[in-house]
């Protein structure tokens, strides 16, 4: 497969890390780069590896959350974002807005990170090499994850608490997106 295409899919792909770390750096006050670059890490990982796993487990993997990882993923997307627009509106930190926790980067790192298994299948699929596109993708998804959270970090700090309650709107944006994506096909 060309690098182009290799790039383009990655951006896209990387469309949604950026959101969610976007929506996430409206809230972190502290440590931007260090937050910024464990984001990015977590994101880019996750989508690396799910581009590998879904190449190593070719059909098996899709014919078995193909049905629900749409709702999964809404589902996660949705929760989050509407507790960041709760959060907005009454104008109250409280101590579970850190996005920094093990587990919460984790659900948000799979559920940004579905498509990458299905794009993994695909290249399976198309008997296509998978170590350069994961590469790509991965390196992709950490740099507009990085940047997300510092944009996030930086429009919160011009804006304030409105930058909070429209990030909880991109979240549950992008969750109906995936819903919407799936149900229609």
């Amino acid at each position: 497969m060309e690098i182009l295409t290799v790039a383009i899919i990655a951006t896209a792909l990387a469309i949604d890390c950026f959101a969610v770390s976007l929506a996430a750096g409206t809230v972190i006050k502290e440590r931007r780069i260090l937050s910024a670059a464990v984001m990015g890490l977590f994101f880019g990982g996750f989508q690396m590896g799910m581009a590998l796993a879904g190449w190593a487990a070719g059909s098996w993997i899709a014919s078995m959350i193909g049905f629900i990882d749409h709702w999964i993923a809404f589902f996660i997307l949705a929760v989050i974002g509407v507790k960041m627009m709760y959060e907005g509106f009454i104008g109250e930190e409280t101590p579970e807005q850190n996005y920094l926790n093990l587990t919460t980067l984790i659900i948000l790192a799979i559920a940004t990170s579905i498509d990458s298994l299905g794009v993994g299948l695909s290249f399976a699929l198309l008997s296509t090499g998978i170590v350069l596109p994961a590469l790509i993708i991965g390196i992709t998804s950490f740099i507009f994850s990085f940047l997300g959270v510092l944009l996030g970090s930086r429009l919160a700090a011009h804006l304030g608490r409105s930058v909070e309650i429209a990030g909880g709107i991109v979240l549950v944006g992008i969750g109906i997106r995936i819903l919407a994506g799936h149900l229609a096909s």
